[in-house]
């Protein structure tokens, strides 16, 4: 399985859409996502590149797994 690289935060932003989260606001520097099911939100910074750390702290509250990641990033 391919590494989690840095991505820019409209790559990110696509991708948690496809996952089914939808923008519920935003400020001059992040976006807050949500979805039903999901007990917290999910942010991510307007940043040309979104560090790894970040990346895996979103995927942990969004309960999705490496492998949809790649597929939803990829596919």
């Amino acid at each position: 399985m391919p590494r989690i690289t840095p991505q820019h935060y409209r790559a990110l932003l696509k991708l948690f859409e496809k996952a089914g989260f939808v923008v519920r606001r935003t400020s001059s520097s992040h976006i807050v996502m949500s979805k039903a099911g999901v007990e917290r939100p999910i942010v991510i910074p307007k940043y040309g590149e979104v560090d790894v750390q970040i990346i895996k702290a979103n995927l942990r509250t969004a309960k999705m797994s490496r492998k949809e990641y790649f597929k939803l990033l990829y596919g």
